[in-house]
C-alpha cells in the first residue's frame, strides 16, 4: 500500500482551498453564508442547490431594490 507524504496532503488542502474560496466569496456577495459552498461536496445535493441559487431571490437584490 502506498503512503502519501507530506507534499501531497499540502496539495491536496490547497485544492480544497482554491476550491472553496471562490464560492463562498460569490455566495456572500449574494447575501447567503459563504458555508452554503461545503454543498458543493455532497453529491446531487449540490445539483440541487446549484438551481435553486440560480432561481431564488437574492438577499442583496431585494436590498438594493429598496
Amino acid at each position: 500500500m502506498v503512503t502519501f507524504s507530506l507534499v501531497h496532503w499540502i496539495l491536496v488542502i490547497v485544492a480544497l482551498v482554491s476550491a472553496v474560496i471562490p464560492p463562498a466569496k460569490i455566495l456572500m456577495k449574494a447575501g447567503y453564508s459563504g458555508w452554503w459552498c461545503l454543498i458543493g461536496f455532497v453529491p446531487i445535493v449540490n445539483i440541487i442547490m446549484l438551481w435553486v441559487f440560480a432561481y431564488v431571490d437574492w438577499p442583496s437584490l431585494r436590498q438594493a431594490l429598496r
